[in-house]
């Protein structure tokens, strides 16, 4: 089976890495001058952990955008794994409202998508944070500071400092998944490599591993649109 990848030379760079899009797309980074056969060698001899990092929970498949919603009534953004109904409304409010869909201040007008990711980023510091803690002492481990980031290419990462960042997209995405992704990070404080030990850790502390790998390689895209 031929191993599809995109070569990108560069005069400045001095060494050779391949890495994995989210979109599982396999980009070449080498120094100007290599020859391609050299390349084609290093990505053979790299080929099985190309194939473990194209079928990591991290991926999505790759599917074409659908139309670009508006921040419009009638429209739905996702939240918690479900889609709620947007609802543009005349108020003196200046933040979004949510019960059991979203009210948008009409006044925002062409802000309403900075809003709306502003309105995010404070649900995931409220509830995922908490979650983070309630896994931590279920596995018996200690964490530095957990925070929530702005990460287009990961959905969480434990640091060399112990600290616990989690991309502030996965409110979007049913507790399930978070609470697997944060068990994911965690258990790296425990075994840093994915060794057979990493995943029995996993499979112990979130049952869901398999469901919520699914959902992730299913809609992870979803959770990279604004709505």
């Amino acid at each position: 089976m031929d191993l599809i990848y995109t070569v990108v030379k560069s005069a400045k760079r001095r060494n050779l890495t391949i890495t994995v899009e989210r979109n599982r797309s396999v980009i070449v980074h080498a120094p100007e001058g290599t020859p391609d056969a050299k390349i084609r060698q290093i990505v053979e001899s790299k080929r099985h952990w190309i194939y473990e990092k194209i079928g990591h929970f991290q991926k999505y498949r790759n599917r074409p955008h659908a139309p670009g919603k508006e921040l419009v009534s009638g429209e739905s953004a996702l939240y918690l794994g479900r889609q709620y109904r947007i609802e543009v409304i005349n108020t003196g409010q200046t933040e979004i409202q949510f019960d059991q869909r979203f009210f948008i201040p009409r006044a925002h007008g062409e802000e309403r998508k900075e809003i709306l990711r502003k309105w995010y980023i404070k649900r995931a510091k409220a509830k995922i944070i908490p979650r983070v803690k309630h896994q931590a002492k279920e596995l018996g481990v200690t964490y530095t500071e957990a925070r929530i980031v702005d990460n287009l290419y990961r959905w969480g990462s434990c640091t060399v400092n112990n600290n616990i960042n989690l991309n502030w997209r996965l409110i979007k995405a049913p507790m399930f998944v978070i609470d697997y992704v944060i068990v994911h990070e965690l258990a790296h404080l425990i075994e840093s490599n994915h060794t057979p030990r990493f995943w029995n850790i996993i499979r112990a502390h979130a049952p869901t591993l398999e469901k919520a790998k699914a959902w992730l390689k299913e809609n992870g895209q979803l959770l990279e649109e604004v709505i």
